[in-house]
């Protein structure tokens, strides 16, 4: 799996709790140079939130993104404080039909999924994290992202379900799923949430549960923020000790043994705790696989991952740690002002002539969008065992089916031209639809299986993430946002 960071824009002066009218150079202007929408929100929530204009640190931080492709230049930003202020701030964007957009930890591949030319919501000030011993349930800000969350909670030796990759946000993780290192033992992160703490398009905020509201508890898990916005999240924890694990990362003339290696251990290996990620990476014009292994316990039992172990590698970082300490371990593929876009299938299995398929494509893309400016064509194989879902039966808007597990396959292209934007979006969709196709021609009963959100291209159409549960989707949208206030920011939308 690859994992991207990115640099904050240069800011150049303060911020102020009263939107205050500044020119290009920080000089003070008349107000008719802000939107009327961004003063009215200033105006009206508390002291605890502060709404920032475009030359301020705070307006830099809160737009910028994992990927430049995934940021725009949005009117104001508003970090709010409480949860009320976030009610009052869709009010008056519900009134005034001001297109808004709601960023956790800032980690979407989508452009325009978290990011606007209107009124950009940070959640940052929604840090806070608080672990419960006699309920086992840590309740947790949706500004945060999950590298803080376990070193937080490490000292109690608990872990919950969370991501797998450094600098990935709670919020938009969670509410599309969640797969993580603990998914094989305790299902997605979905599976574990007991309450939403939601700030709704009317006013309110209201402490959603599977039993206080089981419509909008069901649409909370899977459904994004069609709904209203999270702003907190409580979660069930489980026991934690130490892991083993890290990545190994090998060059192209041992592919072919990686590949057979990921084969054996999908066939074979049914231990929960056992899990891996192997990543074909067309690097900078070179083929370079990477394994990531993961053992829930100080060491794994033998024979697990010695095939891995024992093919020549490049480097390696595999080790006893702490699970924060292997999240980070992690390798991160980024450059400066890097532009990026995810998409994916649905698989059953992982045999060894998919694999190949795979690497083929990553050289293919690798070389032909080479002279568009592309530096990485990645393709993440992340297998599970086929329980996975069988973890709640409680039903979710993802996935629409429990019946079986499906292997998410992620597929993310880098480059830096903004002009090759359109080229690498088609260049990702057919590089799916090929490998789509000769999954299925390999046997694979996977035509109408749901895709995983987290990882759908922007324009995947929405039966196809979310099945027959779309028309209660729809209904449950259309009962607590009846005039369709969370259809102003981006996203999936029922």
């Amino acid at each position: 799996m690859v994992f991207l960071g990115w640099m904050s824009l240069i800011s150049l002066s303060t911020a102020w709790h009263w939107f205050v009218p500044t020119s290009s150079d920080g000089r003070l202007i008349g107000s008719r140079s802000l939107t009327e929408t961004c003063k009215e929100i200033a105006a009206s929530v508390s002291s605890a939130s502060m709404v920032y204009d475009k030359v301020s640190v705070n307006y830099s931080k809160d737009i910028s993104h994992w990927a430049s492709s995934s940021s725009q230049i949005a009117e104001c930003s508003f970090e709010p404080g409480t949860s009320l202020d976030v009610s009052i701030a869709l009010q008056i964007l519900g009134k005034t039909r001001t297109p808004f957009a709601v960023k956790g930890g800032g980690h979407a591949s989508n452009p325009g999924f978290s990011s606007t030319t209107g009124v950009q919501i940070a959640m940052s000030r929604f840090s806070d994290i608080t672990y419960d011993a006699s309920s086992q349930t840590a309740t947790i800000g949706a500004g945060l992202v999950w590298d803080t969350v376990y070193a937080a909670l490490e000292p109690h030796g608990v872990n919950v379900v969370g991501g797998r990759a450094p600098g990935v946000g709670v919020a938009g993780f969670t509410l599309g799923g969640g797969y993580s290192w603990l998914t094989n033992q305790h299902g997605l992160t979905i599976d574990t949430v007991e309450s939403f703490e939601l700030a709704m398009p009317n006013g309110t905020v209201l402490n959603v549960t599977a039993a206080s509201d089981p419509d909008l508890y069901f649409g909370l898990r899977g459904g994004f923020n069609n709904f209203g916005i999270v702003t907190r999240f409580t979660l069930k924890t489980f026991p934690q000790s130490q892991v083993w694990g890290g990545p190994i990362v090998y060059t192209a003339n041992v592919v072919d043994l990686v590949n057979q290696a990921t084969a054996n251990f999908v066939a074979n290996i049914t231990d929960p705790k056992a899990q891996i990620i192997t990543t074909y990476n067309h690097v900078f014009g070179a083929l370079v696989a990477a394994e990531l292994v993961f053992y829930d316990g100080p060491s794994p039992p033998e024979g697990i991952f010695d095939e891995f172990l024992a093919i020549p590698h490049l480097l390696e970082d595999v080790s006893t740690r702490s699970f924060l300490s292997l999240v980070q371990a992690s390798p991160s593929n980024t450059i400066p002002d890097s532009r990026a876009i995810f998409n994916t299938i649905s698989v059953l299995d992982y045999p060894v002539s998919l694999l190949e398929s795979i690497v083929n494509e990553s050289v293919f893309w690798g070389q032909a969008l080479a002279q568009s400016g592309a530096w990485l064509t990645s393709y993440d194989v992340e297998p599970f065992i086929p329980s996975i879902l069988s973890h709640s039966t409680t039903p979710s808007a993802y996935p629409p089916s429990r019946n079986r597990g499906l292997l998410p396959l992620n597929i993310y292209f880098a480059w830096t031209p903004p002009t090759s934007d359109e080229i690498m979006q088609q260049a990702i969709r057919d590089s799916a639809a090929h490998l789509r196709h000769l999954a299925i021609a390999g046997g694979q009963d996977v035509a109408d299986a749901a895709l995983y959100s987290n990882y759908a291209i922007f324009d995947t159409p929405l039966s196809s993430i979310y099945g027959d549960n779309l028309p209660r989707l729809h209904a449950i949208k259309a009962a607590v946002d009846p005039t369709n206030v969370m259809g102003l920011a981006g996203g999936f939308k029922f």
